[in-house]
């Protein structure tokens, strides 16, 4: 590699902690995911955020770590990008390019391809599945050979997971016998992405009727169901190939789910009729749908509960997998309720002298604003400084407009009823096409389902229970002794290839260097042993720790330097093919100066002159020096613009090299660059006027002197023969 790369693991190292990792390419920074856990820890850096986690969350507690107008203010900020596109990156990204690729792990699942100057790739693949599933192609890694660097997860390198026909037989033997036990199924999955596999899978076996499914009720839970199954009938070209076909060939959607309810509250789940299977939002059982679910069946013993995803530990949903005979929990259970009495009184009060502080705050604005323009508006100086409002019917009144215009009026103007004339949208293809106007039969009756929800009925009869969210609420939390009485199951649908897997393909594509992030110590061990033992000394395994930056710069004597003005315009550049290369001779200098305050740090005295431009030096920077959260937080707000103040710790220890005295300038050998050739070495000599023509493999001039390559020697070099050496 002819680039400085290193990567910075922020979280998500020897653990099982969100993913997020910072990488450098020379002076261009990438965020790598940017994971949050289900606690919503403020330790960790993050700028995702989901509906369904904030409606979750909001629905049990006073949750304010961000509202929707923050999600909807990210959401705002991504650029969305096809599989294979190919983005070229400008300013200081110049020259570097990125590439997304399928991951096969869900709908959207990436495995980032960033190649710099067209040489060195970087590969950054984390969560994928080569396997092919019912709604996804799998990945092709195989495809991609010996990238520069390679950056992945050892999460499952210690797996051992059970054939996917196992695991569907497991799942089927389970939600059969719960329903004819006259029990319900809880499958906690999550909003938007393995869902779409369970919910292809739960459907087709409820199409088919040796199963005898078809009695009973499947239904979808979470705040967004509507939305995810809509969404995920325009991407159908990007899923399987069997999907594709079913679409092409009989033109039938194969997300209109003919058995699957779809609901946005509980009140929705208990008008669909038990037995039923219900998939739940969130897999980890920490808020949402999911949880209230868990709360009121697993007490039942003819209930069940599927657990489809390992969480981060220390949640719900991992501590039954770890712990799969326990039979008691204490869990603390959380609900909004309404106002009343002497508390509904005191809100009413308190929101009353909020709008009435707003209300002067605003007239304050209002008068500032008059009193601002009082030079411009002579007409106003007669006027109080109040807040003007104007109060008029249909025809306004001649002291609310202007006087004394300038043209006469042919007739007086009188006010019409407010008209909204529709635009048409247009774009390259021409007007754009409604899909409403162009509804399949079948179609028509989700439809209706949606204006149904959207007008608060259901059934055409009962309305819908008011949102708490529109009413006065507070939150209560009591702690309560729930017996396990339901079976508990984990049953893999993660989507996650295994470890031999794993192994074998990390194996085919032969990267120079490997960076293991997310997994236990011992499976990131396991993982950096496997590939030592298949590559040998051909590949270098870094498993960084949190905080820890890992240089994978290849090449040993690359340093980065700012170079001054003057030093740069006194360069002699030579051309050699398509490069032009000059010799330096210049003097490193320590001292940075902080763009803030404009005072000189000392790094260090050292001066040291170089003939090559290389110091002999490590400058590499530390950045493991403050490893809090709060220092890291600081450093992603710098590098992203937040605070454009402060200076990140690395840019300061850029050294700058500058220009040596003429006097001091020291004399230098000639540099031969790269391996030399006879075959050059004549048109150098033809161009010189020397005639030169090959005998025999040997290049003689003038007939004099006889020019020959040494062969048998490590370092490559041109032997000269002629009768004047003996002179």
């Amino acid at each position: 590699m002819t680039s400085i790369i290193k990567l910075t693991a922020l979280s998500g190292v020897q653990e099982e902690s969100a993913l997020c990792y910072l990488l450098q390419v020379d002076e261009f920074r990438f965020l790598l995911d940017c994971g949050w856990d289900e606690s919503f820890s403020m330790d960790i850096i993050d700028s995702l955020k989901r509906y369904d986690l904030w409606t979750s969350r909001h629905n049990t507690e006073d949750f304010t770590l961000f509202t929707l107008d923050d999600v909807d203010s990210a959401f705002d900020k991504i650029q969305q990008l096809k599989y294979s596109q190919i983005v070229n990156l400008k300013g200081k990204g110049h020259g570097l390019s990125i590439t997304p690729l399928p991951a096969g792990h869900m709908i959207g699942g990436t495995i980032w391809k960033i190649v710099k100057d067209g040489e060195e790739e970087i590969i950054y693949a984390v969560d994928f599945n080569h396997k092919r599933e019912i709604h996804l192609n799998g990945c092709s890694l195989e495809t991609i050979s010996r990238p520069s660097l390679l950056i992945t997860d050892s999460f499952n390198a210690s797996y051992v997971q059970p054939r996917r026909k196992q695991r569907d037989e497991q799942l089927l033997t389970n939600v059969m016998e719960t329903l004819r036990g006259d029990g319900n199924v809880l499958i906690a999955v999550d909003t938007a992405g393995r869902v779409l596999e369970l919910a292809q899978l739960l459907d087709q076996i409820w199409r088919t009727k040796d199963a005898g499914l078809g009695v009973y009720s499947l239904a979808l839970l979470n705040n967004v169901s509507y939305n995810v199954v809509e969404f995920s009938k325009s991407q159908v070209e990007w899923m399987s190939d069997k999907l594709m076909r079913c679409f092409e060939d009989k033109r039938n959607n194969p997300f209109q789910f003919r058995h699957l309810s779809l609901c946005h509250s509980l009140s929705d789940l208990s008008r669909v009729p038990s037995p039923k299977v219900v998939l739940c939002s969130q897999p980890d059982l920490e808020a949402g749908f999911s949880r209230e679910l868990f709360i009121q069946w697993c007490q039942d013993a003819k209930n069940s509960v599927i657990l489809t995803y390992r969480t981060t530990p220390g949640t719900l949903s991992r501590y039954l997998i770890d712990n799969p005979g326990e039979k008691r929990i204490e869990l603390e259970i959380r609900k909004r309720c309404r106002l009343e009495g002497r508390e509904l009184e005191e809100y009413m009060e308190k929101e009353k002298t909020k709008k009435e502080a707003a209300k002067k705050l605003e007239q304050a604005k209002e008068v500032d604003l008059d009193s601002s323009d009082e030079s411009d508006m002579d007409d106003d100086l007669e006027q109080p400084a109040v807040v003007k409002t104007k109060h008029h019917d249909l025809m306004m009144k001649g002291e609310g407009g202007r006087k004394g215009s300038f043209f006469k009026q042919a007739k007086k103007s009188y006010p019409m009823f407010p008209t909204h004339e529709e635009r048409l949208k247009w774009d390259e293809y021409g007007e754009i096409i409604r899909p409403e106007e162009f509804l399949v039969p079948e179609l028509q009756a989700t439809e209706e389902e949606k204006s149904k929800l959207e007008s608060g009925l259901t059934n055409g009869e009962e309305p819908m229970e008011q949102d708490l969210s529109d009413v006065p609420t507070k939150c209560i939390s009591t702690t309560q002794a729930l017996d396990i009485r339901a079976r508990v199951m984990y049953i893999d649908y993660e989507g996650r290839s295994d470890g031999d897997s794993i192994k074998k393909i990390i194996n085919q594509m032969k990267p120079r260097q490997l960076i293991i992030v997310h997994g236990p110590p011992e499976a990131s061990q396991d993982l950096a042993e496997s590939c030592k033992a298949f590559s040998g000394k051909d590949i270098k395994v870094y498993t960084p720790k949190l905080q820890e930056t890992v240089d994978a710069t290849s090449e040993t004597h690359i340093y980065q330097v700012r170079l001054k003005d003057s030093l740069v315009s006194s360069l002699q550049f030579c051309k050699a093919k398509d490069t032009e290369l000059a010799w330096i001779d210049g003097v490193l200098d320590m001292r940075v100066e902080k763009v803030d305050t404009g005072v000189i740090a000392e790094m260090g005295d050292a001066k040291e002159e170089t003939e090559d431009g290389e110091p002999a030096m490590d400058v590499t920077p530390d950045l493991t020096t403050e490893p809090s959260a709060a220092a890291n937080q600081r450093a992603i707000k710098t590098l992203f613009g937040e605070d454009e103040r402060e200076i990140s710790e690395e840019s300061d220890v850029i050294p700058t090299l500058e220009p040596l005295p003429a006097q001091e300038v020291p004399g230098h050998q000639s540099v031969f660059i790269n391996e030399p050739r006879l075959s050059d070495f004549k048109q150098v000599l033809l161009r010189e006027g020397i005639q030169a023509e090959f005998v025999g493999g040997v290049l003689v001039c003038n007939n004099l002197v006889a020019v020959r390559r040494v062969s048998g020697s490590t370092l490559h070099h041109i032997l000269c023969k002629s009768p004047l050496m003996n002179i």
